[in-house]
């Protein structure tokens, strides 16, 4: 009965362990992505309304 437990714990630890390994391949993957995406936009040239010479702020 002891090996049975034993292979269970191993189990459910070795779950967890791959569990968590993808997740801290997975969540600085997104923050990486959201940052890139965010640079991306900024650097567009979007035409926005903009005060020429001479006009006040």
């Amino acid at each position: 009965m002891g090996a049975k437990i034993a292979k269970a714990l191993l189990l459910g630890t070795a779950v967890m362990f791959f569990a968590v390994l993808a997740l801290d391949i997975a969540i600085p993957a997104l923050v990486l992505c959201t940052m890139a995406l965010s640079i991306w936009l900024v650097s567009l040239d979007l035409p926005v309304t903009r005060k020429h010479g001479g006009e006040a702020a």
